[in-house]
């Protein structure tokens, strides 16, 4: 697999990180409560911040 390919597939990953995210964001925020809120929070917001450092790899490199 050539190096450009390679990078295609990790940015679409770290798109789908993101978009993961902004679902697990919207499930904390509106539709769970107590502790199970606070947990997709943090994994949401995790998962945010893996895909931000992902696109900003692929952009650079």
């Amino acid at each position: 697999m050539s190096p450009s390919m390679l990078k295609m597939w990790i940015s679409i990953a770290g798109m789908g990180l993101m978009f993961l995210a902004i679902l697990m964001i919207y499930l904390s925020r509106f539709k769970l409560k107590g502790v199970l809120r606070f947990v997709t929070a943090i994994i949401a917001y995790i998962l945010m911040i893996v895909s931000g450092i992902i696109i900003i790899f692929v952009l650079f490199t």
